[in-house]
Formats: C-alpha cells, structure tokens, sequence
C-alpha cells in the first residue's frame, strides 16, 4: 500500500496540455516558414549587395519616403511659392518675384505702428500673437506650476482632480471654443446668470478687449492641463530624499521650494516653456472658432492672416501666405534651437 502510495506521488504529471501546446505551436511554425524563406531570399541578396551596415536603411526607407513627401516636399513647394506671384495654382503659370513678398511684408514706416505697415493686417496679427503669447504663455505656466504642486501632494481625489485638469486637453478644439461661445455670447449662460443676479449681461465677444481678454483665457483653460502633467511627472522625478533632508533642517516652505523644487524642476519647466511659446504662436482653430478673429482684427493671429490670405480670401495671395508662413517658421526654428542651447547648457552644469 505504502509502495503503490509512493509510486502515485512519484509518478509524473499528465502531458496532454503540453503535448496539445507544442503541437499547435509546431502547426503555427509548418504555416509560416514558407512565408518566412520567401522573405528571407531577397533580404540575403540585399545584405550580399548592400552590406550588413547599410541594410537598415532598407527598412528605414518608407518612412523616410513618406515624411519626405509629407514633411519636405511642402517645405520646398512653400518656398517656391513664397518667391511667386498671382493667385494662380500651378506653379508653372506663376511669375517669379523673387523676395517681393517679403519686401511686401516688411515695408513699414514704423513696424510699431501697423497703420504705417502696406500689409497692416499681417501686423497687426503679429503684435496681436505677441500679446496673445506673452500673456497666454505667462499664465498659463505660472498656473500650471501651481497646479500642479498641488496635485503632487497627497490630498483627496487626488486621481480625479488630475483627471478634471486634463479633461480639457482631451477636447478638440472646436469643441472648446463652441462651448465658451455658448457661454459668453449675449444670449448665453453667463449673461443669464448676470441677468438673474440683477448686474446685467454684457456683449462679451463684441467688445476688443473683452474678446481678446477671454481668447487668452480659453486657451489657458484648453491646453493647461498638458502642460500641468508635464511638471507633475517632472515634480516626481525629484528625490524624496531630498525634501525630508529638508525638513531636518527645518527650512521653510518657500526656501523649499526656491530652493530645491525650482532648481530641479528647471529642465522640465524649459520643455514646458519652450512648448507653450511654440503652441502660442501657432494658435488658430480655436480662437478662430470663437471669434472668427474679430471684433475687426482684434483676435486677429499669425496662422489665421496665413489662411486668409492663402485661401479664404479672394484673389487668393499663395505668395503672401508662404512668405508669411516661413517667417513664422523662422520664428519656431530659433525657439527650438534656444530649447537646444538651453538643455545642452543645463545639462554641462
């Protein structure tokens, strides 16, 4: 009885599990060998021909091909237009103008008056984005550091006011800037609320100011959530180490953070400045959605005087539009090379 009890508990597991695993593996194997030698054949020619070296370039060439025609071939076709002239299409039937655009955008009296300006509206939009950036960028920064140090601490719901600050983010566009419409035009919510307090509504989005004011406030409330999760995993990064060694010390909150939380917070902050500058001056579906660029020119920005005259507007100024649009490109290149400069220099100490 003994011996038959030591056999069973000796005796080993049954392998009809594995059996059926390794035939269905070998099953999946059979299938896709013949597929496998056929592309093995013209990869052991290429890698004859080529070299083991240059055979990734093998693979790397259809994204290559593709972002070439979807990133440089506008590039090169913008500066063919930008140095054009007409409202035709085809560049064949275009004149060449050389840096007449550009000597069109750039003829000011006083580039600090665009009334001076012979394309006063493209100034105009270039001081409005300036404004727009300054105070948007200023804000909506200074907001989401304070934000986020307070989501980095440990407070309740602390997951779902995470998940209410991005929410936001998560919403097209055109969505938000509907929304706020819906809120702030004359016969909207807000004037509704006034209305029924006794304080009267008022014409939000006819008023420049106003406009302009509520544009900068749509787009911090649109886009600050992103940014916010950006310091919040920057703010994470940093050593707890670090913090209760300061609190040994019993060093005050704001030395705390003057001193400890700023300083290794810097690189993240210049990723999210530089970020924000960009996504400032390239503002447009959503003011444009809200506004229209109105009232007159006053929420009237770079991207938008680049669509209209490119292809709202008749004639249809292609030219204008591209030389326009590659000063704006300027403008982005500087800013990322500063971003470079910048984390290069941080990163030496």
């Amino acid at each position: 009885m003994a011996e038959t009890t030591g056999q069973g508990a000796n005796a080993p597991a049954p392998t009809h599990g594995r059996d059926s695993g390794a035939s269905r593996d070998g099953l999946a194997l059979r299938l896709i060998s013949p597929v496998m030698r056929l592309v093995e054949i013209p990869m052991l020619f290429l890698q004859r021909l080529l070299g083991i070296n240059r055979l990734a370039w093998v693979f790397l060439l259809p994204n290559l091909v593709l972002f070439g025609l979807f990133a440089f071939l506008p590039v090169i076709l913008n500066i063919a237009y930008a140095a054009t002239g007409g409202d035709n299409v085809l560049l064949a039937d275009r004149p060449y103008v050389g840096a007449r655009n550009f000597v069109t955008l750039g003829d000011c009296a006083s580039y600090l008056d665009p009334n001076s300006c012979r394309e006063d509206k493209f100034w105009r939009a270039v001081w409005n984005t300036a404004w727009f950036v300054t105070l948007q960028v200023g804000i909506m920064v200074g907001f989401s550091l304070l934000t986020a140090i307070v989501l980095n601490r440990e407070i309740r719901a602390r997951g779902f006011f995470r998940a209410v600050f991005f929410f936001p983010v998560l919403l097209s566009p055109v969505v938000v800037a509907l929304i706020w419409k819906w809120i702030l035009q004359r016969e909207g919510v807000l004037n509704a609320f006034l209305d029924w307090t006794g304080v009267g509504g008022y014409n939000w989005l006819v008023d420049a100011d106003w406009a302009f004011g509520w544009s900068v406030f749509l787009s911090v409330w649109a886009h600050m959530g992103f940014y916010t999760l950006i310091l919040l995993a920057g703010l994470q990064a940093i050593p707890r180490d670090v913090y209760e060694a300061a609190t040994m010390d019993r060093a005050s909150p704001w030395r705390v953070f003057r001193r400890i939380t700023l300083p290794l917070l810097s690189p993240t902050m210049l990723v999210v400045l530089v970020l924000a500058l960009i996504k400032g001056v390239q503002t447009f579906d959503e003011v444009y959605a809200f506004t229209g660029g109105g009232p007159g020119t006053a929420t009237t920005f770079i991207i938008q005087y680049i669509y209209e005259e490119g292809f709202a507007g008749a004639p249809r100024l292609f030219g204008l539009a591209a030389a326009a649009s590659l000063l704006v490109a300027g403008v982005l290149v500087v800013l990322t090379l500063v971003q470079l400069w910048l984390n290069r220099r941080s990163a030496d100490g």
